[in-house]
């Protein structure tokens, strides 16, 4: 049997909307008139329309690296375009980034949540949002020029259920899955930014056949919807940002970490505001300039308490 802990949080995992539950159902507001987005149509699936809103400054075939971001909400809902990524997105397109915020198929929509001994419908939904991030991305690379998009500059960023998926695009690539087969063969994506985020393995821990992409991880240490650590149950298990960063600095590979003392699931949105210059300095330094640094950062404030609840109904549900 796994520990009371252990099946407490996959149990609880993905039974309420993570992160963008809270979220207004109205259109990101631009800061200015420099600022524009367009809304394009990516894939038709079996479930309908999937589309894509690109935001950026000046014209939109001038060519400029992309942060193509992946919204949370548990597999079960959410939107590309809540407003509680404005800040995040002004704060990219003000600095000469563009910003492709993208649907994917909520795969848990109407399923059977995951429990200890049953992640199977979890694990499908994971590889259908990270299948439709595939899509995505191969649409940006096929319209690049008219689109400006930067191939060799596409930066994966989600919260939540969205930063799992980004973490599952760049780890499927990296190995070569039937998953990625959409995607040219010498494509990569360039970085992974995630907010509480992990891997959903099968095959015992993550292992990636060639280097990964340098990913900025940002979590709770006592995060219990998307573990801070790891949950596993023989050859499978759920893989959080501790444990992947300790395997990345095994391994060599450049990452930042930064883990929030005490503060749970709140750490899948708060770093959109809170930690817009570390983000900046990440792409900068790790992706720009390309250097191999190796980071973690301890952090703790006194003064904040956390505010992110399991409603008592979804729990018992």
């Amino acid at each position: 049997m796994m520990p009371n802990n252990k099946v407490y949080l996959f149990s609880s995992l993905f039974i309420v909307i993570l992160f963008s539950s809270l979220s207004s159902t109205g259109q990101i507001v631009l800061q200015d008139k420099k600022d524009h987005v367009e809304t394009k149509t990516f894939s038709q699936t079996d479930s309908g329309t999937l589309k894509l809103d690109i935001y950026y400054r000046g014209k939109i075939t001038d060519t400029k690296p992309t942060v193509l971001f992946i919204f949370g909400g548990g597999f079960v809902m959410g939107r590309r375009d809540s407003k509680l990524f404005d800040q995040y997105f002004n704060t990219l397109i003000a600095n000469q980034y563009k910003v492709v915020s993208v649907d994917y198929r909520l795969g848990l929509k109407g399923k059977k949540f995951p429990s200890p001994f049953n992640t199977s419908n979890l694990k499908a939904a994971i590889e259908t949002a990270t299948t439709d991030v595939f899509a995505a991305t191969a649409y940006l690379i096929k319209n690049a020029k008219e689109l400006g998009i930067d191939t060799a500059m596409i930066i994966l960023s989600g919260s939540s259920a969205g930063a799992i998926t980004a973490l599952h695009a760049d780890y499927n690539k990296r190995n070569a899955t039937a998953l990625s087969t959409k995607l040219p063969v010498n494509f990569q994506y360039k970085g992974v930014i995630s907010f509480a985020g992990a891997i959903l393995s099968y095959q015992g821990a993550p292992k990636y056949a060639i280097p990964p992409a340098p990913t900025m991880f940002f979590h709770g240490t006592a995060d219990k919807l998307v573990p801070y650590n790891k949950v596993r149950l023989l050859n499978r298990g759920f893989f959080g940002s501790k444990y992947l960063a300790k395997s990345f600095k095994k391994n060599h590979y450049p990452y930042y970490f930064q883990y929030v003392q005490d503060m749970g699931h709140e750490i899948a949105g708060s770093p959109m505001t809170e930690n817009l210059p570390d983000i900046l300095w990440f792409i900068d330094h790790y992706i720009l300039k390309q250097k191999r640094y190796f980071m973690e950062v301890d952090f703790k404030d006194a003064d904040k308490k956390p505010t992110f609840n399991i409603p008592p109904a979804l729990i018992k549900r």
